[in-house]
This record gives structure tokens, sequence and C-alpha cells, in this order.
């Protein structure tokens, strides 16, 4: 059965990027497999949609063949994963018979039909993407509760300074490629059973820019990046939970060539609390009253988030009480307001007592037993 992603993501088919976004975190938050009662299936499927419409060109894809449009079908790879050979056949772009039967396909041509290109529009090819980098980040819990900055230190590719990632030694020209006269792509002719069929590629000589150093960079030798030591600042916001990954658009290895930079991923642990347990936004702690204090009401000082907090006891609280302190546990992430701090209170028993205390508990004791 063809996938809704649509419909997985509960947004309506005209839902901007925002809308689409917001409606991703909601879910892979809910369903993540590192929480209790995730779904990985559902998680994987939740990014599944995500991926195809968060991307322009792959949600025009699937608006306009559905599934088979991102992902294809077994035995009709071809570009972009659609089925072309029935895509062909329905916009009338010739017969799909015995081979060589003369047909030639312009896949130049196909994909303009369905992308807005056109025959003689010259497209750019696509440029080289630096890999992403993921590393783990300790915090402890206040850090998490309430946000944070904390740099880090890689060793990555970076944009080379001494080109400024152009590839050329400074001062010399950079030229038009011969080879694909600056187009950045180069045609090629195969013959297959659908005929002749042309198709574009990313041209060798220039990877797709078109243009050439007349003389190479002598620090990066014309790649434009370069292996170096940087400091990273990361802003933690306030209430991530342990597990979660931050995603740092552009902080990944450089790309060769002037291409894309990748992402940073950061995995956040936090260090557990002496003091707290979280739950949620909610923060869980305990505390021991005084038998006295239980019966007779009074007040505590308890630690919370924000510091010692005094607390006062009703008379008669009975033990394993749970108290809520609104407003004093972790910070909503990305949103206004806090969590709850929820306090439980059983009865301290002492572990010594003397002939005095003896004296009075067994007076209590005889009194209740009366």
């Amino acid at each position: 059965m063809a996938k809704d992603y649509y419909n997985i993501l509960g947004v309506e088919k005209n839902a901007s990027q925002d809308e689409i976004k917001k409606a991703f975190r909601k879910l892979a938050h809910q369903h993540h497999p590192d929480k209790e009662g995730g779904d990985e299936a559902k998680f994987k499927e939740i990014n599944e949609a995500y991926q195809v419409l968060s991307d322009t060109e792959k949600r025009k894809a699937y608006d306009q063949f559905g599934e088979a449009g991102v992902n294809g079908h077994a035995g009709h790879g071809g570009a972009g994963g659609i089925n072309w050979e029935e895509v062909m056949r329905q916009r009338g772009f010739g017969g799909a018979g015995g081979g060589g039967g003369g047909v030639e396909f312009d896949l130049g041509d196909i994909f303009g039909e369905f992308f807005g290109g056109g025959r003689g529009r010259r497209r750019s090819a696509a440029r080289e993407r630096g890999q992403d980098i993921q590393v783990d980040m300790e915090l402890d819990f206040a850090e998490a509760a309430f946000g944070t900055k904390k740099t880090i230190e890689l060793y990555k590719s970076v944009k080379c300074t001494h080109c400024s990632g152009n590839g050329a030694e400074p001062g010399t020209p950079i030229k038009e490629c011969s080879t694909c006269t600056g187009s950045g792509v180069v045609e090629t002719m195969q013959r297959t059973f659908l005929g002749a069929v042309r198709s574009q590629s990313v041209c060798p000589e220039c990877s797709g820019q078109g243009k050439i150093a007349e003389k190479k960079c002598s620090k990066c030798s014309g790649t434009g990046a370069e292996k170096k030591q940087v400091s990273i600042e990361v802003n933690v916001p306030a209430g991530i939970d342990n597990g979660q990954t931050l995603r740092m658009t552009g902080q990944g290895e450089a790309a060769q060539h002037g291409g894309q930079a990748g992402d940073l991923y950061v995995t956040v642990h936090v260090r557990p609390s002496r003091d707290f347990v979280r739950e949620g936004d909610d923060v869980l702690s305990e505390a021991e009253v005084p038998y006295s204090t239980m019966v007779l009401g009074g007040k505590i000082t308890v630690p919370t988030l924000d510091g010692d907090l005094v607390v006062k006891i009703p008379t008669g609280t009975t033990s394993g009480t749970a108290m809520r302190l609104r407003g004093k546990g972790v910070q909503r992430l990305n949103a206004s307001g806090r969590g709850d701090h929820i306090l439980k209170v059983n009865v301290a028993v002492p572990q010594h007592i003397d002939r005095h205390y003896k004296k009075i508990l067994k007076e209590l004791a005889d009194i209740e037993g009366n």
C-alpha cells in the first residue's frame, strides 16, 4: 500500500515548510526510540516522510507521481528513483519497444518536462556536499534544564584560508572549463532498450564548477578546503533531554570545490542528579520529615532547581503524600513555561532514640491505643 506522507505527519497537502517541520519535531519527540514508550518503526516512518516533504524537489516529485516518484520500483532504476519507462510512455516521449529502434530520448528534456527545465537550458551540476559530523556532549542536570553554551573543539575540513575556497592561487585567474564549456556537466549517449538515451553527469575536469583555476592553490592543491582545529560554540536550548540531538547546519566538514558544508550533530547526554529525577518537564524528589511535623504541621526546607525553598507541611500529612510545587520544574523545550516539581514527603524514622524519647513515644502509643 502506498504511503501517504502528509497523513503520516498529520499535515495538509498545502502545508508550509514551517508547518511540516513543526509536525515532524512534535512526532519525532513523541515516538523517539530512546524515550519510554517510543516506537522505532513509527519514528523511521515519520523521518522518511519528513525527508521527502522537507525537500522541495522530492516533494514536487511525490506530489506528481506518489511514492514511486521518490523511491522508484525494483527493476526500474533511474534518476531520482522515478520509473521513467512508465512515465515516458504516459507522457508520449516515444515507444519503449525493442532496443535500438531509432527512438532517442533526451533525459534533459524529460527532467525539464517535470521540473521546470527545457531543451537548451544549461543546468548547473550538483556540487559536492561535505560530510556530516556527529559528536557527544555531556551536561549536568541544571544545564539541561535551563540551557547553556558549550564550546567544542574539532579537527575538521574548513574552507581554505589561503584561496578563500575557490581553489586558485591568489592573484591568478580562474577560467572557463574547456571540457564542459562552463556548464559544469557533460553529455553522454547510451544505447538502451528504450533507444539512444542522452544523459548528463558532473564534469570530471572541473567537478561541476564550470570553471578551473589556471594555477591551483598552493595550500589546498585546488580543492578549496583544508584541515584545521576549530572551536565551535553550541547553544544548548533549555529543556533538552537525555539522548536528544542538536543539528547545526553547515558546521560539518567543508566540501571541496566550493560545495555545501555538511552538518554537525551534537547528541546530549545528561548526567544523573543526586537530588532530582526528571519525568518529562517535571522534576521529582523526596524529603524525610519528622513525625511531629507531619502530625502538627510546620515548615521544611527542600532543594529545587531554583535553590532551597521553604515548603509548608499541612497538619496531619500522611507519609508518601506528593506535593506539587508549580512552575519549579524544567523549562519546556522550545516553548514557554516550566513543568512542576513533585515533592514526595516521607516520615523520618529515627535510628537512635534515648530513654526520654522512648518514654514520650510509649505515652503516645498508650493514648492512641485508648
